[in-house]
C-alpha cells in the first residue's frame, strides 16, 4: 500500500514539474514581503546590511520601507533573493548556466533541498564586503566601473537581456560577473558550482516578476 502511494506521489511530482519547472524554487509563489519578513526575523537588519550593503537595511530600517525600496530597485531585490536562496534556504551551489538567470527564474533540481539557515555574523559580513570592494577597486583600474541607472537595468531585464557581467564597453553578457557599486554577488565562487552538468535554460518564467502585496 505504501509503495503504491509513493509511486502516485512521484507521478504527481513529475506532472507538476512538467507544468511548472520552477516549482522547486523556494521563491516560487512567495511574495517579497514574506521573503523580507523571514530574513529580518531570522537575521536582523544589522547582518543583512553587513552582507548585502543595501542602505534600506541601515537607515531607519523597517519591513515596509525595505519592501517599498526593493520593489522599485531590481538589482537590490535580486541581491536579497539570492541571499534568501543560498544563505537562508542554504541551497547547494547553482550551475553556471542558472547563475546567469534572475533568482526567481532559476530551475532548482529535485535533489537540491533547502537546509538549515547559514550561521552568519556581522564581522564575517563586514570582512566579505571589504574583500569585494577591494577586488572591485582593483578591476576598475582596468575595466572602469559599471555605469547605468536602475531604469536602464530595468529596461535591459524587460528586453530579456541579463545585465550580469555586462560592462560599459559592450563585453559579452556571458562574462563572469564583476563587482560594482550596486553590490551584485560578484564571484561565482559564492554561489556557483562549476561542473559539466547544468540545468536547462527555459523561457522566462511567467511568475518571474511576481510581487505579492
Amino acid at each position: 500500500m505504501s509503495e503504491d502511494k509513493s509511486k502516485d506521489e512521484l507521478k504527481q511530482n513529475d506532472e507538476s514539474h512538467k507544468d511548472n519547472p520552477y516549482i522547486n524554487n523556494p521563491l516560487h509563489g512567495v511574495g517579497l514581503k514574506t521573503v523580507l519578513d523571514e530574513l529580518i526575523t531570522h537575521y536582523g537588519f544589522d547582518i543583512l546590511y553587513a552582507y548585502l550593503n543595501i542602505n534600506c537595511f541601515r537607515s531607519n530600517p523597517s519591513l515596509a520601507a525595505s519592501a517599498k525600496f526593493l520593489k522599485k530597485t531590481d538589482w537590490a531585490r535580486e541581491k536579497v533573493e539570492v541571499f534568501y536562496l543560498y544563505q537562508y534556504k542554504n541551497l547547494p551551489k547553482v550551475s553556471s548556466e542558472q547563475f546567469k538567470l534572475p533568482p526567481r527564474e532559476r530551475i532548482v533540481p529535485d535533489h537540491h533541498k533547502p537546509g538549515e539557515p547559514a550561521v552568519l555574523t556581522i564581522e564575517d559580513g563586514e570582512r566579505l564586503q571589504q574583500k569585494r570592494f577591494k577586488n572591485a577597486a582593483s578591476r576598475d583600474k582596468y575595466t572602469g566601473e559599471r555605469k547605468g541607472s536602475s531604469r536602464e537595468y530595468n529596461e535591459q531585464r524587460s528586453a530579456g537581456r541579463s545585465s550580469y557581467g555586462k560592462s560599459s564597453r559592450g563585453d559579452s553578457p556571458y562574462k563572469k560577473p564583476q563587482d560594482n557599486k550596486q553590490g551584485f554577488y560578484k564571484s561565482t565562487d559564492d554561489f556557483v558550482e562549476n561542473n559539466s552538468e547544468s540545468a536547462p535554460t527555459l523561457p522566462t518564467d511567467p511568475w518571474g516578476n511576481f510581487k505579492k502585496k
